[in-house]
């Protein structure tokens, strides 16, 4: 194992499995050297049933530079129609192309509009709406520019880590398939890629203190901000002067903006439920990405836990909880079903290994919540002793409004089928939803994140 970089490790990421020299470089020079195509399990009927019984329109975009929720949104105005008639089983980065499904409903194949940098397939009609359940996975292809020259003997090795994690055995080459692994750990774009303090806020949170989670939103300036914003959030740290701030926080910063108006709205000393009223002031998917967010840094402490006490990610020992594999998933694709779970006794752990090893189980962590099931032994020692160590207890999660989280488990570890060719370097590999990219492309390049795009 070597120590991760720096910026991952703020958000819990404290090692690469490898101890193979990175070969450097940086994803997404252009926006066609990051491919992503859906898969999905979402069936049609011909396109000229009935709409009465089948009113949504299905089709297949390929989008080039388009945010998901711009394309929709684009559409829908083209159409003539509200944004909720458009629906998406995921949502895809704009600095990309990317091929996935819409539905629009009550819409005929000759109402789609052209639209710039969009090729649209008509699939057929369905009786109900896409939703993020369809989606199962994603396939990726993705180049790497600017990587080390001699970096194919480090790639091939690192390759036969990845491998060996995955519990896996072969001999690596170029242009070859292999099975390889690595922790499923939760990407830097999660926490924010140029200024990573989601988790932080829901860590305040969390822990009930309302005016810790707004100052760490408004304040903390990193050096990756452009200087008037820096300037902003230092004075709001320094002065709590909320009128004045906002004339100083520049009009980009909408969300910011938003929290000071009801800050200084109320004047004088803010008590708590004017702090919470201020986060409550931000859309409720970032509310809740907040606490998801802490979620994720506990779990990618565990994780780094677990892979410093040398404890396997393949397969389980006494104490674990598995997961076991979705009956649904597309060929090819392993898809945990968290729904479905176990704890493996001393009894189990061979027959629940060879499970593991065909596929069809998982090892898993805990996202933490109020209602998650934490596991026993020497993995349960692992999961309290995170949370002690931040100070947090699985009640804390029973919060006000958005907030609130009952919590989950999440596999360990993220196994895939991957091909690397050179000329240009290029690696192919599909992972299951919820699962990152770049918890591959880590492993290879360990680079500043920021350079995984």
């Amino acid at each position: 194992m070597r120590h991760a970089h720096p910026t991952e490790q703020a958000v819990g990421i404290e090692y690469y499995v490898s101890d193979t020299d990175g070969t450097g470089g940086r994803l997404r020079a252009r926006d066609d050297h990051f491919r992503v195509r859906e898969l999905e399990r979402f069936s049609t009927e011909p396109v000229d049933t009935s709409m009465d019984a089948y009113p949504h329109l299905v089709f297949r975009a390929t989008l080039r530079g388009w945010d998901t929720n711009d394309f929709a949104r684009r559409l829908s105005d083209s159409l003539g129609v509200s944004r909720e008639r458009v629906s998406w089983a995921g949502t895809k980065d704009k600095r990309a192309v990317t091929t996935q499904l819409f539905s629009v409903y009550g819409a005929e194949p000759t109402d789609i509009p052209e639209l710039n940098r969009a090729d649209i397939e008509i699939l057929g009609r369905a009786g109900r709406s896409l939703e993020f359940g369809d989606l199962a996975g994603n396939a990726f292809e993705l180049v790497v520019s600017d990587h080390d020259d001699e970096s194919a003997t480090n790639t091939l090795a690192i390759t036969d880590d990845l491998a060996a994690f995955a519990g896996t055995d072969a001999d690596p080459a170029l242009g070859d398939p292999i099975t390889v692994g690595v922790p499923n750990v939760f990407g830097q774009q999660r926490f924010g890629s140029k200024r990573p303090i989601t988790h932080e806020v829901g860590l305040e949170i969390v822990r009930g203190d309302w005016e810790g989670a707004v100052m760490a939103y408004l304040g903390r300036p990193t050096a990756a901000e452009p200087d008037d914003t820096q300037a902003a959030r230092a004075f709001v740290e320094k002065t709590r002067d909320w009128q004045t701030a906002l004339e100083r926080f520049p009009n980009r910063l909408q969300y910011e903006r938003s929290m000071l108006h009801e800050l200084a709205e109320h004047g004088g000393e803010p008590d708590a439920s004017t702090f919470r009223g201020a986060l409550e002031r931000l859309p409720t998917n970032l509310q809740r990405l907040f606490v998801h967010a802490a979620q994720s840094f506990v779990f990618n402490r565990i994780l780094s836990t677990r892979l410093e006490r040398g404890l396997p990610f393949d397969r389980p020992v006494a104490g674990d909880v598995v997961c076991f594999a979705d009956r649904d998933a597309p060929e090819g694709l392993e898809l945990p079903d968290v729904d479905r779970s176990q704890r493996v006794d001393e009894r189990r752990v061979q027959s629940v290994t060879r499970h593991c090893e065909r596929g069809r189980a998982f090892v898993t962590a805990p996202l933490v919540g109020t209602e998650t099931t934490l596991a026993d032994c020497e993995p349960g020692e692992i999961e309290r002793a995170v949370l002690d160590d931040l100070n947090l207890e699985q009640a804390d999660f029973d919060l006000p409004g958005e907030f609130d989280s009952t919590g989950t488990r999440r596999a360990i570890l993220v196994r895939t089928a991957l091909t690397v060719e050179d000329n240009p370097r290029t690696f192919s590999f599909s992972l299951p939803k919820g699962s990152y990219a770049t918890a591959v492309m880590r492993e290879y390049l360990q680079c500043d994140p920021v350079d995984l795009g």
